[in-house]
C-alpha cells in the first residue's frame, strides 16, 4: 500500500495518457469511493487509503490552487492571446489531471447510482433505510474510536465536544438549517466534500447531521430527470428548477476542497490526535440523526413493536456489513493519514 507523501514535495506525473488498465483501475476505485461516500457512516477516504491511492489523492488535491487555476484559465482564454498548449499541459500535469478526472468520473457514477437507490428506499421503506444507516454509523463509531486510542485530557475534551456537537445538531437540524436554503446547501457541500477525503469520516453522514441528505439526493434525482426531459422534449423547466440547488452544492464542494479541506489538513498536521478525536466523535454523536429524521414531520413514524424490530434488524445488518469489511480489510492507521 502506498503511504502519503509526508514531505509534501511536488510530485511529477506523466504527461501522456494513462494506460487503459490504469484508467480502469482508478475508475473502479472511484466507484468504490463514491459508493462508500454515498451512505452515512462509511468513508470514501478509507477506500482510498486501503487501495493505496490516498497519498496521491491528497497531493493532487493540494496541487489545485487558485494560482494554477488562473494559469489554466489564462492559457485557454482568448482575452490573453492565443492558447498555449504547453502551458495547458503543464498545469494539467501539475494537478495530475487524468487521475483526478478518472477518479471523479467513478465517484460521480457511483453517487448517482446510490442516489437512485436511496431515493426509492426513502420513499417506500424509510425505516429500513435509516435503520441500515444507524447500523453503519454505530459500527463505524466503534471501529474509529478503537483506532483513535483517545487517552490525553485534550483528546478526551475534543471527543466530548465532537460527540455533543453532533448530538445537538442532529436533534435540531430542522430548526437550525432550513432544508433547501441555498446558503445552507453551499456550506453543506463544502463540509461534506471535505469530509469525503478523510478516512473514517463520511460526507454523507455530515449531510444527515445537517438534515440535507435525502433532500439533496431527491434534487439530484430531479436534476437527472430534468436532463432526460430536456433531451426528449426540449423542456428545461425541471432541469432549471433542480439545477440551481445542485450547482450551489457543487460549488460549495469545490470551495471546500480549496479551503475547508486544507484547514482540516493543517489541523491534522499540527494536532493530529486531538483533531481526529473531534472528527470521529462526530460519528458517535450522529447516532441520533437517523431516529430524529424518522420522527420528523416528513415521516412521522409510529414506533410500535414491529417498527422497532424492523429498525433494529436492519441496524444489525448494517453494523455487520461494516464490521465484516473492517475485519477483512485492514485496521486504519491514523499515523499514515498525516
Amino acid at each position: 500500500m502506498e503511504s502519503p507523501d509526508k514531505s509534501h514535495k511536488p510530485m511529477t506525473f506523466p504527461e501522456t495518457l494513462p494506460s487503459p488498465q490504469e484508467s480502469m483501475r482508478v475508475f473502479l476505485i472511484g466507484l468504490l469511493m463514491g459508493t462508500a461516500d454515498g451512505v452515512p457512516g462509511v468513508s470514501g477516504g478509507t477506500i482510498a487509503l486501503l487501495t493505496g491511492i490516498y497519498g496521491r489523492l491528497l497531493t493532487a488535491i493540494a496541487a489545485v490552487t487558485p494560482s494554477r487555476i488562473g494559469n489554466g484559465v489564462r492559457a485557454v482564454s482568448p482575452l490573453h492571446g492565443s492558447t498555449s498548449p504547453a502551458q495547458i499541459a503543464r498545469v494539467w500535469n501539475e494537478v495530475d489531471g487524468w487521475f483526478l478526472l478518472t477518479l471523479l468520473g467513478g465517484i460521480s457514477t457511483a453517487i448517482i447510482l446510490v442516489g437512485q437507490a436511496v431515493e426509492w428506499a426513502n420513499e417506500h421503506t424509510p425505516v429500513l433505510l435509516f435503520g441500515l444507516f444507524f447500523g453503519f454509523i454505530g459500527a463505524s463509531a466503534v471501529v474509529l474510536l478503537r483506532a483513535a486510542a483517545i487517552r490525553t485530557l485534550p483528546e478526551i475534551l475534543a471527543a466530548i465536544t465532537g460527540t455533543v456537537t453532533a448530538f445537538v445538531i442532529s436533534g435540531q437540524s430542522q430548526a437550525l438549517f432550513e432544508t433547501g436554503s441555498l446558503p445552507v446547501l453551499f456550506v453543506a457541500g463544502a463540509i461534506a466534500i471535505s469530509a469525503m477525503i478523510l478516512p473514517g469520516l463520511s460526507g454523507s453522514l455530515l449531510l444527515v447531521i445537517l438534515g440535507q441528505y435525502t433532500y439533496m439526493y431527491a434534487k439530484l434525482g430531479d436534476f437527472l430527470d430534468g436532463i432526460g426531459t430536456a433531451v426528449t422534449t426540449g423542456s428545461l423547466e425541471t432541469l432549471v428548477n433542480a439545477g440551481d440547488e445542485v450547482a450551489i452544492f457543487t460549488l460549495g464542494g469545490l470551495v471546500g476542497l480549496l479551503t475547508v479541506a486544507r484547514i482540516i489538513r493543517r489541523a491534522l498536521d499540527a494536532y493530529q490526535q486531538i483533531t481526529y478525536a473531534f472528527l470521529i466523535s462526530l460519528v458517535l454523536g450522529a447516532l441520533r440523526a437517523p431516529i430524529t429524521t424518522l420522527n420528523s414531520a416528513e415521516y412521522s413514524v409510529t414506533w410500535s413493536v414491529s417498527t422497532i424490530q424492523t429498525f433494529a434488524m436492519t441496524a444489525l445488518i448494517g453494523a455487520l456489513i461494516v464490521l465484516i469489511l473492517d475485519w477483512y480489510a485492514v485496521d486504519i492507521d491514523l499515523e499514515a493519514i498525516r
